[in-house]
């Protein structure tokens, strides 16, 4: 008599939701997770953009129940983020950017790297421009840069984009391999030669 087989159940993960601020954020953890071979559907991960950091309140209040949460946030909103999230009982981390995702990127592509990147985008008449102007021409280029990014709709979002394919993946910004590493529960910061731990 053939025994009979009883169906192995498979985990199902649990799902996750990745808080940001602002879109451009959502399009560069989306980056990134594409080039590190994270599917972000399969890990049941949701990136969520919610306009602005005052609106993590409420969106921690409406969760449904057994989502896991992590998020970004830019690193002078720590205290707002943190009691907000003990407020509401949340214990799971959240990651902050250095000044912002902006400023991340920037500094992990190296100024000329990032206005290699505005000329291929045909940008660059754009942000001499904005380079001649007397506030701006004794500023650091970092800091020019990131006004840069800044002036005009759209800006912000297509850069994230831009700036996040150009990065060497060994130089991915702390925040964003961090913070998919706690959604997917996978080490994703590169190891010796550009392996992945």
């Amino acid at each position: 008599m053939v025994p009979e087989l009883v169906p192995v159940p498979i985990p199902v993960p649990i799902p996750v939701l990745i808080l940001v601020e602002g879109e451009s954020d959502r399009c560069a953890v989306e980056v990134v997770a594409r080039r590190f071979g994270v599917d972000l559907q399969a890990e049941r991960v949701e990136i969520a953009a919610m306009g602005g950091i005052t609106n993590l309140p409420a969106r921690l209040a409406v969760l449904p129940g057994g989502t896991r949460v992590t998020g970004l946030y830019d690193a002078a909103q720590r205290g707002y983020v943190l009691r907000s999230l003990a407020r509401l009982g949340r214990e799971e981390p959240f990651f902050a950017c250095h000044e912002d995702l902006e400023d991340e990127l920037i500094r992990a592509l190296g100024v000329d790297r990032v206005l290699e990147v505005i000329e291929a985008a045909g940008d660059l008449a754009s942000y001499q421009i904005l380079t001649n102007q007397p506030f701006h021409r004794d500023r650091p280029r970092l800091d020019v840069l990131r006004r840069f990014m800044g002036t005009t709709s759209g800006r912000k979002l297509k850069y994230a984009g831009l700036l996040t394919e150009a990065l060497d993946p060994g130089r991915t910004p702390r925040p964003l391999l961090d913070v998919l590493s706690q959604a997917t529960r996978k080490d994703l910061r590169p190891g010796p030669r550009g392996r992945r731990r």
